[in-house]
């Protein structure tokens, strides 16, 4: 807020480990709530010319983890979602809709590796041979 940012609703002050939830307008790139992961209740909203400029400034992080593109043409929507460097991309749907049997997890600093389904139990499992002998084997020399 003291860079230019408005609130629009929620902010104020944390009352012990809550924090009422949170809705920012004119961020800018270069302002910290834009730049690092927020982990509260804390939505950021970016003006953008067109969407060339929103998939730029989406890609235009080191963090990942999940984006959501709400639109009323799914193909266009997907065609963003495609291009976003996210882990995850929801259209029209909510950014955080864990599914146990898909791969949860982000790109670049988001995230530690995959969770969920077959990419959790192989990102989490080193792929090993291991033979086993009943007895030892006489080789000819």
């Amino acid at each position: 807020v003291a860079g230019g940012a408005r609130v629009l609703s929620g902010g104020g002050t944390p009352d012990g480990a809550h924090y009422p939830a949170t809705v920012l307008a004119g961020v800018t790139p270069d302002m910290r709530i834009h730049t690092e992961e927020i982990f509260g209740p804390v939505a950021t909203v970016l003006t953008v010319a067109d969407e060339e400029q929103a998939i730029a400034v989406a890609n235009d992080s080191p963090y990942g983890l999940t984006a959501g593109v709400l639109t009323q043409d799914v193909n266009r929507g997907f065609a963003v979602a495609r291009r976003l460097r996210t882990g995850i991309a929801h259209v029209n749907d909510q950014s955080v809709d864990d599914d146990p049997t898909a791969p949860f997890g982000g790109m670049g600093d988001s995230g530690y590796g995959r969770f969920g389904g077959r990419a959790g139990a192989e990102a989490f499992t080193d792929l090993r041979w291991i033979t086993l002998q009943q007895r030892p084997k006489q080789y000819p020399f």
